[in-house]
């Protein structure tokens, strides 16, 4: 048999997924790891989704989605953060921000060009870079320094055939919120070595203690920077499959352009329910980052209390302990809470070598789920020592 594509049998399965298989096989686990949310899907959206179904939304929609959506959509980032793109030829809905990202990826890369990935970061950054043809290149970021993205070091690792810049804010595993300053260093950088940016923005809903900043509105940013979100995280709408592409025209006819001979269309029904999610479901969305960040403080706050240091996420639903007065690796340790005490978690250099050293925990479970896990990690902490 001919071999298959090279490229795809080179990329590893999910390091977040292997553990979570093995947890699936074993009774009173206590997962702090699959990055989403418990809460159910708001009914108000739900119901929205019955309605659509009950009265025959099950056809295809426009390539772009429903420009009710779409208008909401650009209505909102104005609003929240003074980005401005227009809804009929900026706008683009997506099957979840995972086609989102692929879009981007495969509509600004040529073979061989290179994207700088700052990490620790989203596993599926680096292989949609590959998928895509290009080549990701790594730039470390530190947990001393919050994860803040040094602009500097971004620079460093920027070549010839550097294409765009891909990063994550609030971050998956880290929940780092990028600060104001490095990104508008990284504008300058882009408008400097004429670059794209790439800014997954999916958890700009879960930001604690600073305002979400858009990448999109930093002065000098719009017209290279390809913004993506959707409704997954904040409003808990994981399995209805709705993100969005705001991006300058050119860049989103042509992401219309693969989106049209590969997905066809975002679900009717769920654009259906992300209308709703947009138009009365901000109240809900409140409740859950409000019931995040009191699992955040206490989680965090008790992670310390044990001996473990960690950075306060500022955003998302991750807490990214150091494990390194453990003594062990990121994997060793991860593979021994599970067999020892039920505990799940992620080894952080799944995420990228700056991980290593880390766990990946999510507090997106139950407050008495998270009190009784750190009653276990400390029980497994007291065992080594």
């Amino acid at each position: 048999m001919k071999p298959l594509n090279d490229v795809i049998a080179a990329c590893p399965p999910s390091g977040i997924r292997r553990f979570f298989d093995i947890a699936a096989e074993m009774d009173d686990v206590i997962s702090l790891g699959v990055g989403e949310p418990d809460f159910v899907t708001p009914w108000r959206i739900r119901e929205a989704g019955i309605y659509a179904l009950e009265h025959g939304y099950t056809t295809y929609t426009s390539n772009a989605g429903l420009p009710e959506l779409r208008r909401l959509i650009c209505g909102e980032l104005e609003r929240r953060y003074s980005a401005q793109y227009a809804w009929d030829t900026e706008c683009l809905i997506t099957t979840g921000v995972s086609e989102g990202l692929d879009l981007a990826l495969r509509v600004l890369l040529n073979p061989g060009d290179e994207v700088v990935v700052p990490e620790p970061c989203y596993v599926a950054y680096e292989p949609c870079v590959s998928f895509a043809g290009g080549t990701p290149v790594r730039v470390a970021t530190r947990w001393e320094a919050d994860f803040a993205i040094d602009p500097a070091a971004v620079e460093a690792a920027i070549t010839p055939r550097t294409k765009a810049i891909l990063i994550g804010s609030p971050a998956n595993p880290t929940g780092a919120v990028q600060p104001r300053a490095a990104l508008e260093g990284l504008v300058r950088l882009a408008e400097k070595h004429d670059l794209y940016l790439i800014s997954d923005e999916i958890y700009d809903r879960l930001t604690y203690d600073d305002t979400h900043v858009c990448l999109g509105a930093v002065p000098g940013a719009r017209e290279r920077t390809v913004v993506l979100g959707g409704f997954s995280k904040a409003q808990a709408m994981t399995g209805w499959r709705v993100g969005w592409i705001c991006a300058p025209q050119a860049v989103a006819e042509l992401c219309v352009r693969v989106h049209q001979y590969t997905m066809l269309c975002a679900p009717h029904v769920s654009q259906v329910a992300a209308v709703e999610a947009l138009k009365e479901a901000d109240g809900d969305v409140r409740e859950m980052v409000a019931d995040y960040d009191r699992r955040r403080r206490v989680f965090v706050k008790g992670l310390r209390e044990i001996g473990l240091e960690c950075p306060e996420p500022g955003g998302a639903f991750y807490a990214f302990p150091s494990i390194r007065s453990s003594g062990l690796d990121s994997e060793t340790f991860a593979e021994r809470l599970l067999k020892a005490e039920s505990v799940a978690v992620v080894p952080g250099d799944v995420f990228g070598p700056s991980g290593e050293g880390h766990i990946r925990c999510s507090y997106a479970t139950a407050l008495p789920q998270l009190e009784e896990a750190l009653v276990r990690i400390d029980r497994f902490l007291g065992s080594l020592r």
